[in-house]
């Protein structure tokens, strides 16, 4: 199960999609707000933990009870939201630049209106401007250095989405839409990957603050690489998951001596 970020969709997640359908049976949903979902965060009441029931119901109608699950950004949220509400249908997590919500009160108050303005931002101002200012951000600097043809391409695949679907997926979905998850870490029992791009400092901690609270956690940095690292490095990235899931995925062919250890530039 491959879950997209904000303002991504499926097709985000298109490249690991093609490498990994090999092996595996592969779903790649467009999250509610984004593609074909658009108008599925509007529902009124719909929130974090009824994406949750979604996503175990599009696993499901795939004719599955479990998988494994891979998440970026917004996704991993998610992904690791439906570690802890719905256990048994995770038998691992991939985490790429994932948080377990916002603990602070206080902060979580503050990022909540931010998130309501920036999302009344898009809906008046439409998908173009706010894609725009959204790339433009310090978060997602060292896609630039990729050159202009991937930005103009990672821009496109965004401007697909609406700005109402967009909108409702933030105030339903967001950092401060969700329950934060750390209590809950230590009942997250399955084998967990904490994976962040070396350049993005900020979620490379967070990953190592995830991994103490996880009891199978173990993070992987993966060098010269921002925020988005399945797209900034998608080689080094797909090695590491690779190996991961053939650790997870057929334990009895496992080799100990060939576990990820810590990658850093």
């Amino acid at each position: 199960m491959l879950l997209h970020g904000f303002t991504g969709n499926a097709g985000s997640m298109a490249g690991l999609a093609r490498t990994l359908e090999h092996d595996f049976d592969v779903i790649v949903p467009d999250l509610p707000g984004h593609g074909r979902s658009a108008d599925r965060a509007a529902v009124p009441a719909y929130d974090f933990e009824a994406c949750v029931d979604d996503l175990v119901a599009t696993l499901e109608a795939a004719g599955h009870r479990s998988a494994h699950w891979l998440g970026y950004s917004m996704g991993a949220r998610l992904a690791l939201g439906c570690a802890v509400r719905q256990p048994s249908r995770v038998a691992s997590l991939v985490l790429l630049a994932g948080r377990a919500g916002i603990r602070d009160p206080a902060e979580r108050s503050a990022r909540r209106e931010t998130d309501e303005a920036l999302a009344a931002r898009i809906e008046a101002c439409g998908v173009e401007p706010f894609v725009d200012e959204w790339l433009a951000q310090p978060l997602f600097a060292t896609m630039r250095r990729l050159g202009p043809q991937f930005v103009a391409r990672e821009r496109a695949a965004r401007l697909v989405n609406d700005a109402a679907g967009l909108a409702s997926s933030l105030r339903a979905l967001g950092p401060a839409a969700q329950p934060p998850l750390f209590d809950s870490l230590p009942r997250v029992t399955v084998p967990v990957l904490l994976a962040a791009g070396a350049l993005d400092t900020r979620f490379v901690a967070v990953a190592h603050e995830l991994a103490r609270g996880l009891p199978r956690a173990e993070v992987c940095v993966i060098p010269d690489a921002g925020h988005a690292a399945h797209l900034e490095q998608p080689e080094a990235f797909l090695r590491v998951l690779r190996e991961f899931l053939r650790r997870v995925a057929h334990p009895a062919s496992h080799d100990p001596s060939s576990s990820i250890q810590e990658i850093a530039s």
